[in-house]
């Protein structure tokens, strides 16, 4: 192997060159072409001298061949170009390049499984306005996820739709969606001409938590009992404590006990505290179901009249009478039912336990839907049915029920 340096005061730098004879191989690590005739060889391999002067010849030009000869006449001596290095991207870049195609092809999958969507829920809709039963088109409405934009939907179809028939199974359906996108309708349905479609526009107004209480005032009025039933309780889900008086001046002229019931109820449930005083008026009815009533208004207030009530029956060795106690605290916050709910979820029937947790979490407690996951994946034969029972009343995706079980760390 020969390292040959040639130097000069005018030196250039080429790259390296390797010349392959029969015998030995020669690498040039650097040439310095200059005005010298001589080069210094700094090492000769295999086993050579060693710095030793080796003259060398001159072209016409000065130049030297890339055999350390003089160049050809009739060329010059070979440029050859400086070596390229590769410089790769920054590494956002590379990421961009990589990820912006997978993005492009997930756009066009996602529209179209959107679009697909949408397409099955026309076929729901059409289904319910030619007789098809209204909780399978809403439970399929769910699972294709599909409530906001069936919601939507509904009301231009309304518009359409004058069989009375077709009419109540569409506005029942608007209803039990519970989409917010369906209020201005449900709103128009309120003052509609059919009785059973203005029930339903309050039973959907209560579900959704409407404001408008404007629309649904007037239907404390109305002549039939399960317009002003369901629009009690549409008055209480709005949470306006201005209802609250309204709400029980309509209690004492209703002779409907289930109304008055929901009445009563709804005046705890709007949040008007001023109330507390009339309803413990009710705590002393001979009807059962006014009792509860103002019972559990009372409790939605937090006020302890309610609570003491309620810790009465949960106290009764009878499983269905605390049962019934337990059901006075529906729509309690968490905050305030905690202390007298947390204890029953050792309850050894597993059914108040069970329903002390969903309770608890539809009052704003997330730790107790974890206990009703676990308390579910533990469970056998049908103490495992009571508790998918809350959880289904829940409507619990399965992707939240897997990472739920993923957090306690007994599913992959």
């Amino acid at each position: 192997m020969f390292d040959v340096d040639f130097t000069g005061p005018h030196a250039v730098s080429t790259p390296a060159t390797a010349i392959r004879s029969d015998c030995f191989v020669i690498t040039c690590a650097s040439v310095r072409q200059s005005e010298r005739d001589w080069a210094s060889v700094v090492s000769i391999a295999p086993g050579g001298v060693k710095n030793r002067a080796v003259p060398v010849k001159q072209g016409p030009g000065g130049g030297v061949d890339f055999d350390g000869g003089p160049p050809a006449c009739h060329r010059s001596a070979p440029v050859r170009p400086p070596p390229v290095s590769r410089v790769l991207p920054p590494l956002p870049v590379l990421l961009l390049a990589v990820l912006l195609p997978l993005s492009g092809l997930a756009g066009p999958a996602s529209a179209s499984k959107r679009a697909q969507g949408r397409a099955e829920a026309d076929a729901v809709l059409a289904q319910v306005a030619g007789g098809s039963p209204v909780p399978a088109a809403a439970s399929r409405l769910r699972y294709l996820r599909q409530e906001a934009y069936a919601a939507e939907e509904i009301g231009p179809i309304l518009r359409n739709t004058f069989e009375e028939r077709k009419r109540r199974n569409l506005a029942s359906l608007l209803a039990s969606l519970g989409a917010r996108e369906g209020e201005a309708t449900l709103v128009k349905l309120a003052s509609d001409d059919d009785s059973t479609v203005r029930m339903y526009a309050a039973q959907g107004l209560a579900k959704v938590g409407s404001r408008n209480t404007a629309a649904v005032l007037p239907l404390l009025q109305d002549k039939s009992s399960g317009v002003r039933r369901e629009a009690a309780r549409a008055l209480g889900a709005s949470r306006n404590p201005k209802m609250g008086r309204s709400l029980m001046t309509a209690a004492k002229a209703e002779q409907d006990l289930e109304v008055r019931a929901a009445l009563l109820e709804a005046a705890g449930a709007c949040g008007d505290a001023k109330q507390r005083p009339g309803l413990k008026t009710y705590l002393d009815s001979d009807s059962e179901s006014t009792r509860f009533a103002a019972a559990r208004g009372l409790c939605r207030l937090g006020a302890p009249e309610g609570f003491a009530f309620a810790q009465k029956l949960l106290g009764n060795p009878d499983k269905f009478v605390r049962r019934q106690g337990l059901a006075l605290f529906e729509g309690v916050p968490a905050k305030k039912a905690s202390p007298v709910l947390s204890p029953l979820l050792k309850d050894a029937d597993r059914t108040v336990a069970a329903t002390a947790a969903r309770v608890l979490y539809q009052g704003g407690d997330a730790a107790a839907l974890d206990w009703l996951v676990l308390a579910s994946w533990n469970a056998k034969g049908e103490e495992k049915l009571t508790y998918e029972k809350e959880l289904e009343a829940l409507q619990l995706a399965d992707d939240r029920r897997k990472a739920i079980l993923r957090k306690a760390g007994v599913a992959p």
